[in-house]
C-alpha cells in the first residue's frame, strides 16, 4: 500500500501536459500539411466544402470551420482518431489531397491531443519572437547541406523549438532542395534564398556558394565612393572578377543615354574625348543633371512611375500635371516634399498639377495601391482579399491605407469630404483608416496629411530605399532588390548593406534625386565595361560587369532622330518635339506603339519596358520607321552624298553619332570594300544598307554595353 501511495503521490506531483493552443500550435500543424494553402482549403471558396483561411490568418475563422462547421462531424471528442479532421489527411478516410500526415508523426499527436483534450481554442498565446538560424550561410563547396532551426518566443515564456511546424521553401527549387524537414542543399553556385514561415512570420534565409573555388583580389580595384567598397566587397566574397572599365566613349554614351535619355551630340563626344583632365567625367555629369535634358528625361521616368495619363475629354489636367512635375525636377524639389504634395493635394486638377495624382486610379483602394508601389516599393494588392503570403501586410493595412484616402471626390476639381469610406473585406465593416504596419488613425484631422508626415519621416526606411533603388534601376537596368516593387524581407537585395547606405545617404542629403544619380553615375562600377572576364560569365546581377539593357520606345526614338538627322514628326505637336517629352502616353505616337510605348494608364512597371518584341523586329527589318528616315533627301545620309563626302568620311561620322567612337582600322575596311561601287544609285543603295544595319543593331539599341562589335551587315527587307 505504502508503494501504491509513493506512485500515486509522483504521478500527482507531475505538472500537467499544457493544453494545446489552437491558434499557435494547431494552425502551424495545418500550415506544414498543406492544408491551408491556396491550392488546397486555404483557396478563396475552399476544397470539398471546407474552407479555411489562406495559411491560417484568421484562426478565429478556422475553429469556427473545424469544430462547428458540419455539425461538429469534423471533431470526434469521444473517439479523437475517429475525427475526420485526422483521419482525412492521414487518408484512412478518401481524400482529394491525398495523405498529407503520417499516424505515427508529431503532428498528428498533435492534433489528437488537441481534440482529447475537447478541443478548446485554447488561452490565446501572442508569437512575439521568431529566431531562425542560421540566417545567412557562406558555403564553399557543393553540394553543401545546412541544418535549419527555428524557435519561437510566446508571450514571456522561454523559446520552443519549432522547427519541425515551419514550412521552408526554396526560391528556386533548382539551386536549392529540402532534403528534409530541417536539411537545406545547395546545388548550384550563387546566391539562393530559402524563406521561413511560422505562422504569420515570413523569414529569408540567404546562402550563397562562390563562383569560383579560387579566391580572387579585388584590393587594388579603383574605388570612387562608397558605392565601389560595397559592391567590391559582394564580388570578393562570391569570387567574381570584374571586367576592365569601359572607354571613354563607351562611358559617355551610357551616362548620356541615362541621365538625360539622348546620344550626346558630335562636337561634345569630340571636345570630351580630347580633353585630359581628370575632373572631366565629375565636371560632365554635373553639366548634364543641371541641363533641361535632365528634366525632360525624369520627367518622363517620374509620370511613367506615377501613371501619368490624359483622361477622356480633360487633356488640360495631363499638361497640367506634366508641367508641374517638370518644374519641381528641374527647380530640384527634394523628393519628400514631392511626395507629400502629390499626397495631400486638392483643386482645380486642370491648373493645380499635384491634384491629378488621385485621379489616376478609380477609387481609393486603386490609389493606395499606387501610393504602396510608388512610395514604399511594395505590393499592397495582395492583402485585399487576404493578408499578403510573403510580406508583413494584413487585410487591415490594406482597406486601412484605402481608408485614408476614401474622403476624397475624384471629379476635376479634387476635394476632401467629410464622409467616404472603404468596406474591410474580411470585416464587411467601414475600414479603419491606417497607417500600413503601424497604427490605425483617429477620426480626427486630415489622414492624408497624416499618412504623409509617417511616409516622409527620415526614420521611414520604406520611402528611401524604395526611391533610391529605382534611381539605381535606372542607371543598370535592374534593382537591388528586383522588381523593384516587391520591397519586403523574403526578397532580399542583392547587395544588403549598399541598399542602407543609399538610403542613409539620400535622406541625408535631403532626398536630392540628383545627389544620388552623381554618386552611382561617378562610380567604378557604374563606369565597368560589359565585356565578360573568365569567371563572371555566369554573374548577372553583382556587377562585376555592366549589363547591356534596351533603350526605352521613347530614347530609342530620338536617338534614331539624332543619327540619321530626321526628326519624327507627332500629331499635334511642335516640330522638333523629341519623344521623351511626350509624358501623356495617349498622344498619338505610332511609331512610339511599334517601338513598345508603356500604355501608362494601366500598371507598367520599368522591367515591363523597351521589350523589343517580334512587331518592333519587324518594322526595323522592313517598316518605315527607319527606312523612310534613312531615305529622306533632307536627312544626314542623303545631304553628306550630295556634298561629296566620301566613303570613310561617311561610315566614320555615322559611327560616331551612333557609338561615340570612330570604327576600328579592320571594322572601316570591311565596310570600304562593301561599299564600293562605281554605279552612284547601287553606292546609295549600299550606304543606306549601312545606315540602317548601324541603327537596326543590338549595340545601338541597347545601353551599357561596349560598341565594339559589328553591326548587322544583312540588307534591309526593302527600300
Amino acid at each position: 500500500m505504502i508503494g501504491v501511495s509513493l506512485v500515486c503521490l509522483v504521478l500527482l506531483s507531475q505538472p500537467a501536459e499544457p493544453p494545446v493552443d489552437f491558434d499557435t500550435e494547431v494552425i502551424p500543424v495545418l500550415t506544414k500539411a498543406g492544408c491551408n494553402g491556396g491550392a488546397c482549403h486555404g483557396a478563396a471558396a475552399g476544397r470539398g466544402g471546407f474552407h479555411l483561411s489562406l495559411l491560417g490568418s484568421d484562426p478565429a475563422t478556422d475553429y469556427d470551420a473545424i469544430t462547428q462547421a458540419l455539425e461538429g462531424r469534423r471533431v470526434n471528442l469521444a473517439h479523437p482518431e475517429l475525427s475526420l479532421v485526422l483521419t482525412k489527411p492521414t487518408g484512412k478516410l478518401h481524400h482529394g489531397g491525398g495523405a498529407v500526415l503520417s499516424e505515427s508523426s508529431a503532428s498528428a499527436g498533435r492534433l489528437k491531443r488537441w481534440i482529447a483534450s475537447g478541443a478548446e481554442r485554447g488561452p490565446g498565446r501572442r508569437l512575439a519572437r521568431l529566431d531562425v538560424s542560421p540566417r545567412r550561410v557562406l558555403r564553399t563547396e557543393l553540394p553543401a547541406t545546412i541544418t535549419l532551426r527555428v524557435m519561437a518566443t510566446f508571450d514571456d515564456h522561454p523559446p520552443v523549438d519549432v522547427t519541425a511546424w515551419t514550412v521552408f521553401t526554396p526560391a528556386d527549387s533548382s539551386a536549392v532542395g529540402m532534403v528534409s524537414d530541417d536539411v537545406a542543399r545547395i546545388n548550384r553556385r550563387g546566391q539562393s534564398v530559402i524563406i521561413a514561415r511560422f505562422l504569420d512570420r515570413v523569414v529569408p534565409i540567404e546562402l550563397a556558394v562562390p563562383y569560383s573555388d579560387a579566391p580572387v583580389d579585388l584590393s587594388h580595384e579603383p574605388r570612387g565612393n562608397f558605392i565601389d567598397d560595397e559592391v567590391l566587397r559582394v564580388l570578393s566574397d562570391l569570387r567574381l572578377p570584374v571586367s576592365p572599365p569601359a572607354s571613354d566613349a563607351d562611358w559617355l554614351r551610357r551616362v548620356s543615354l541615362d541621365l538625360v535619355g539622348r546620344l550626346p551630340e558630335l562636337e561634345v563626344t569630340t571636345q570630351f574625348l580630347e580633353d585630359a583632365s581628370p575632373q572631366k567625367r565629375e565636371q560632365f555629369v554635373d553639366s548634364l543633371l543641371a541641363s533641361d535634358a535632365f528634366a525632360d528625361y525624369w520627367t518622363l521616368r517620374i509620370a511613367r512611375l506615377l501613371r501619368l495619363h490624359s483622361l477622356p475629354n480633360e487633356p488640360e489636367a495631363a499638361r497640367a500635371y506634366a508641367d508641374w512635375l517638370h518644374r519641381e525636377i528641374q527647380l530640384g524639389t527634394p523628393f519628400d516634399n514631392l511626395a507629400r504634395k502629390l499626397l495631400t493635394a486638392t483643386g482645380d486638377s486642370h491648373t493645380v498639377g499635384p491634384a491629378n495624382f488621385p485621379r489616376m486610379v478609380a477609387d481609393a483602394r486603386g490609389q493606395a495601391e499606387l501610393v504602396g508601389q510608388v512610395f514604399l516599393g511594395v505590393r499592397l494588392g495582395c492583402a485585399n482579399c487576404h493578408n499578403h503570403p510573403l510580406d508583413r501586410w494584413t487585410q487591415e493595412d490594406y482597406h486601412g491605407l484605402a481608408a485614408v484616402f476614401a474622403r476624397l471626390d475624384r471629379g476635376r476639381v479634387v476635394t476632401a469630404t467629410s464622409r467616404g469610406a472603404v468596406t474591410n473585406l474580411r470585416t464587411n465593416e467601414p475600414a479603419v483608416p491606417r497607417i500600413p504596419g503601424e497604427q490605425f488613425l483617429t477620426e480626427e484631422g486630415d489622414h492624408r496629411a497624416q499618412f504623409a508626415d509617417w511616409l516622409t519621416a527620415t526614420g521611414n526606411r520604406y520611402f528611401a530605399k524604395a526611391t533610391v533603388n529605382r534611381l539605381w534601376k535606372g542607371m543598370f537596368g535592374r534593382g537591388l532588390v528586383d522588381p523593384t516593387d516587391d520591397l519586403r524581407e523574403t526578397n532580399p537585395p542583392t547587395h544588403p548593406e549598399l541598399l542602407e547606405r543609399l538610403a542613409d545617404d539620400f535622406v541625408e542629403h535631403r532626398f536630392n534625386l540628383r545627389r544620388t544619380l552623381r554618386l552611382i553615375a561617378l562610380s567604378h562600377t557604374y563606369a565597368r565595361g560589359s565585356s565578360i572576364v573568365t569567371g563572371n560569365e555566369l554573374d548577372d546581377r553583382f556587377y562585376s560587369r555592366s549589363y547591356p539593357r534596351p533603350l526605352d520606345a521613347e530614347v530609342l526614338a530620338d536617338a534614331i532622330a539624332d543619327v540619321t538627322g530626321v526628326r519624327e514628326e507627332y500629331a499635334g505637336q511642335p516640330v522638333g518635339t523629341r519623344a521623351v517629352t511626350l509624358y501623356d502616353p495617349l498622344i498619338p505616337a505610332p511609331s512610339l506603339d511599334i517601338l513598345g510605348r508603356c500604355q501608362r494608364a494601366g500598371r507598367c512597371e520599368e522591367s515591363d519596358l523597351a521589350a523589343h518584341g517580334l512587331t518592333t523586329e519587324l518594322h526595323l527589318l522592313n517598316g518605315e520607321l527607319i527606312n523612310a528616315k534613312i531615305a529622306d533627301p533632307k536627312g544626314r545620309l542623303h545631304q553628306r552624298i550630295a556634298g561629296g563626302d566620301s566613303n570613310e568620311s561617311i561610315v566614320t561620322e555615322f559611327h560616331r553619332h551612333a557609338f561615340g567612337r570612330a570604327p576600328s582600322p579592320e571594322k572601316l575596311r570591311r565596310w570600304i570594300e562593301r561599299l564600293a561601287t562605281d554605279d552612284a544609285r547601287e553606292r546609295r543603295d549600299r550606304l543606306e544598307d549601312f545606315v540602317w544595319a548601324l541603327v537596326s543593331s543590338r549595340e545601338f539599341r541597347h545601353n551599357g554595353g561596349d560598341t565594339q562589335s559589328e553591326p548587322r551587315s544583312s540588307e534591309r527587307g526593302s527600300r
